[in-house]
Order: C-alpha cells, then sequence, then structure tokens
C-alpha cells in the first residue's frame, strides 16, 4: 500500500501544482469589459474577438443594461501623442500625415453614417436588466448626430519606448485640458501612439482598449490606439482590403476597424461595465468582432473597413452599410 500511496500523494502533488500553473497563466492574461480592471480590450484576429474574463462572447444572448450611462450625445477627441507625428515617420510607403488624415476623415464623417445607427437602439435610465429601451425617454438614447468629431491635440510629449496605461490616462487628461468646454460625459478622448511606441501586449494579446479615468472631478471615457499598421494582419492590415490604394485603405483598414471598435463601445458603455454588455462581459463591438460580415462603408469621398456592431433589434450582428 506505501508505493500506492506515495504515488497518489506525487500525483495529487502534480495536479496541485499544473493546476496552480493554469490559473496562473489565466490571471495573466488581459481582461475584457472591466470586471475587475475597469478596461475593455479588443483582441487579435487570431483570438477571433475580445479577451475575456469569463469566456468568448455569448453568440445568442442580446446584451442588457447594467444601470450605468450611455453616450446620448456622442463626441470624439483625438490626440496625436508624441512629436514623431509632427517631424515625421513613414511606413509601408505611407506617412505620418497619411495616417493622420485617414483617422480624421473616418471621424469627421461617421456620425450619421447608417453603420453608427445600430447603437441608436440602446438607452439610459431603463432598468438594470433591460434588453430594450422600450418606453425609455428619447432624450436617454444614443443619437446618430453628424459631426461628432470635435477636436484634435498634436500632443509635443515624448512618448515612453513601452507606455503603460498610466501614461496613456495622463495623455487622455492632457486632451482633455485641450478643450475646457467638451461634454466630458458624453466624449471618447482617443489616443494615438507612432509606430514603433506601443504599450506591452498590443498584436500580441490584444489590438486596442477603452478604459475611464477623471479630470477635474469628472469621469469621462478614453481609448487607446496604437499604430495599427505595426501589428500587421493580427490587428486588421489588409484584412478587407487586400491590395492597399493611395489614400491608404488596406494598410490602414486596422484603424477603421479598431477605432470604430472601440469608438462603438465607449457610446454604449462608457464606464465598463454599467452600460450594455451580455452576460460574459462582452460588449456590442466584441461580439462582431473580426466578423464575416465586416466590410467597406462610403463617408464623404472615401470608403473605410469597419465590423459590425451587435444589435439586439435582431439578435446577432447586422450587415454593414
Amino acid at each position: 500500500m506505501r508505493p500506492f500511496v506515495r504515488s497518489s500523494i506525487a500525483l495529487v502533488a502534480s495536479l496541485i501544482l499544473l493546476l496552480g500553473a493554469t490559473g496562473f497563466a489565466a490571471a495573466a492574461r488581459p481582461v475584457e469589459a472591466g470586471r475587475s480592471t475597469g478596461t475593455s480590450y479588443m483582441g487579435t484576429l487570431g483570438t477571433r474577438g475580445a479577451v475575456h474574463a469569463a469566456g468568448k462572447p455569448a453568440r445568442n444572448a442580446n446584451l442588457s443594461f447594467r444601470g450605468g450611462s450611455v453616450q446620448r450625445n456622442p463626441g470624439v477627441y483625438i490626440s496625436f501623442w508624441g512629436p514623431e507625428w509632427g517631424t515625421g515617420f513613414s511606413t509601408g510607403g505611407y506617412s505620418n500625415t497619411q495616417a493622420k488624415a485617414y483617422n480624421i476623415d473616418f471621424f469627421t464623417n461617421v456620425g450619421g453614417s447608417a453603420w453608427n445607427g445600430v447603437v441608436t437602439q440602446y438607452c439610459m435610465g431603463v432598468a438594470s436588466g433591460s434588453t430594450s429601451c422600450s418606453g425609455a425617454a428619447a432624450s436617454n438614447k444614443i443619437s446618430n448626430l453628424t459631426g461628432q468629431l470635435k477636436g484634435t491635440y498634436a500632443d509635443p510629449t515624448a512618448v515612453p519606448a513601452s507606455p503603460t496605461q498610466t501614461d496613456i490616462a495622463n495623455a487622455a487628461k492632457r486632451l482633455a485640458a485641450q478643450f475646457p468646454s467638451a461634454d466630458i460625459a458624453n466624449s471618447t478622448f482617443m489616443v494615438y501612439t507612432p509606430t514603433g511606441k506601443s504599450m506591452s501586449g498590443f498584436a500580441t494579446s490584444w489590438c486596442a482598449w477603452h478604459s475611464s479615468t477623471t479630470y477635474n472631478g469628472a469621469s469621462f471615457a478614453y481609448a487607446y490606439i496604437p499604430y495599427m499598421p505595426d501589428a500587421g494582419g493580427s490587428c486588421g492590415r489588409n484584412w478587407i482590403n487586400t491590395s492597399s490604394n493611395a489614400y491608404g485603405n488596406g494598410w490602414f483598414d486596422g484603424f477603421s476597424i479598431v477605432a470604430g471598435h472601440e469608438y462603438s463601445e465607449a457610446e454604449t458603455d462608457p464606464f465598463p461595465s454599467g452600460g450594455w454588455i451580455d452576460r460574459q462581459g462582452a460588449e456590442n463591438a466584441d461580439k462582431c468582432a473580426w466578423s464575416a460580415k465586416s466590410a467597406n462603408i462610403t463617408l464623404g469621398s472615401d470608403f473605410y473597413a469597419v465590423q459590425p456592431t451587435w444589435s439586439n433589434a435582431i439578435s446577432g450582428c447586422p450587415t454593414v452599410s
């Protein structure tokens, strides 16, 4: 019996070590939807969507309101953080100026689009757990107004080689300080970093994220958008448009797919996870991330690659239009 007991003890010990190692690995992964961190990550193409603490998005589960807020009259402010955005750089034959123009044009024209119109079914002021806004006051619903890009800022502050989330939050606060009249509760402050200077985890675990911080005692939503072409195909480069044109479609596909993802989530869940999420913590864009329904949409005089965002009205990802 003794050899059996010793073997059993050794086996149990091995299992404990294995489970402990597995648990540690799981705990080390980024957390989506902010249940413990307040930060919502968009996973890379290889993850086929979001990085979750509680598992993958529930495919057929609608979003429900969690009692917090939404952005009823959304606005976007962009910080191009780092002197490189002014002194110049080039990747894939495209300049920093072209990258800025692509992103500015996208957010200048996305308001009022059919693509963004999906979010108008979501609201605040309904009972926690609600899956529709039936009976909600019109003033509590997300609007799809034109002209949602409210301002841009060339932040000359040097960017660390690998900025931390605190560094990025401070950049968002500097951006907010440039626009003291901003409707801070209804705005997303987006921080872009230049090529080669991204937060650890970019392109290997996630593509971008959104979170919240405070400025002058008020909470506000902010998002981090690294230089997407640096991630290659992991974050959407040439994913929809397999060849690139003079404007940057293809090479810059990841910018509109990923920044659009974070923007839409900030509209519906600006302070994760108090807005609209599914039972596993996934937000509206998470549930359709890297969907086969992703496609180009026309905004202004150009077109942009985007993914669909979840619609409770159809319990699914709508066709991009």
